[in-house]
């Protein structure tokens, strides 16, 4: 949806530039309607129902690892200290990823703490403004680039007032954008990203000051004449969902991803990455999550082919 004119004749400000359906043409093609499952509940069934109970340990870094000969697998060391013996070890820790890092010979500086998805849900607020300063430094020792946008972004409590007719939306304006979605059980999950320089964060909330990023949102999202800085006027729906979500449910990023590691590869000998440790992309896509898993679907079609440890690496390459 359009805040902005200079499109063309045939369009005005806040018309919708493109409508699509997102129902008829699965039930036409006999395929299942399109459903909105929040990442927390598939880990969560994941947990319940897929593996075996005390499998999963948090807070686990790791913080190296060392292949000890052909099919001999490998010897993982955590940060904590820990040593875990494996056959195989997959990196599936982010796009400042520890075992990348490792792999491709890169700087210490290369890795660190990674947000879960765009909203940056695993981060809390001290984490967050952290990682905001330490990004800087760890994408030019990883090679990953800065996107041009900080995000922020959360998942409100709040059964939106067009949810009848519009489950997915992008409101565009200059050098920012809108985007919000259903996320299911009357909440709204939403990103609004702006152009600036990386590193910024926020003042902190304070009782004279309690919101600092919702007075930034409604302001950079004007919905008022004169508007925004640009003078876009933007859809009074940003604002909706910007006053339905608490001042410490709103997160902030900034976004980064990577070129393609087409010659420095994604396995090298036992050990593989995947999801963005192997390829980061913007949020807009809606791929991150969706190409993770397709990679760990792949990983196990592969690895079910071994037999013997001898052939993990040829089955790993296969992946890649």
């Amino acid at each position: 949806k359009g805040v902005f004119l200079g499109l063309g004749e045939q369009f005005e400000k806040g018309d919708w530039l493109v409508r699509f359906d997102t129902l008829q043409p699965a039930l036409q093609a006999g395929l299942p309607a399109t459903v909105v499952v929040d990442r927390p509940v598939i880990q969560q069934i994941l947990l319940e129902h897929g593996i075996p109970e005390g499998t999963v340990r948090i807070k686990s870094r790791i913080a190296n690892y060392e292949e000890l000969g052909p099919g001999k697998g490998l010897k993982v060391v955590l940060e904590d200290g820990t040593i875990a013996y494996a056959d195989v070890l997959v990196g599936a820790d982010g796009i400042w990823s520890s075992v990348r890092r490792i792999m491709h010979d890169l700087d210490n500086g290369a890795d660190g703490f990674a947000a879960s998805g765009a909203a940056g849900g695993a981060l809390n607020e001290a984490e967050a403004r952290r990682m905001a300063k330490d990004s800087v430094l760890m994408a030019s020792n990883a090679n990953r680039r800065y996107s041009g946008f900080t995000c922020y972004a959360a998942l409100t409590e709040h059964k939106a007032s067009n949810i009848e007719e519009v489950s997915y939306q992008i409101l565009l304006g200059k050098d920012k954008y809108f985007v919000s979605t259903d996320g299911g059980g009357e909440r709204q999950q939403w990103f609004a990203l702006i152009r600036e320089d990386p590193g910024g964060v926020d003042p902190e909330a304070t009782p004279e000051n309690p919101t600092p990023k919702l007075d930034r949102l409604l302001n950079e999202f004007n919905n008022q004449e004169p508007g925004d800085q640009n003078g876009d006027v933007w859809d009074g729906f940003a604002h909706e969902l910007f006053r339905a979500t608490p001042e410490a449910d709103i997160k902030r990023r900034d976004l980064y991803d990577g070129s393609p590691l087409i010659t420095k590869g994604w396995t090298k000998g036992h050990v593989a990455i995947c999801g963005d440790a192997a390829h980061p992309m913007m949020p807009n896509l809606g791929q991150g999550g969706c190409q993770a898993t397709e990679d760990g679907y792949r990983l196990a079609q592969e690895l079910a082919t071994v037999s013997n440890t001898a052939d993990i690496e040829g089955a790993l390459n296969t992946y890649y």
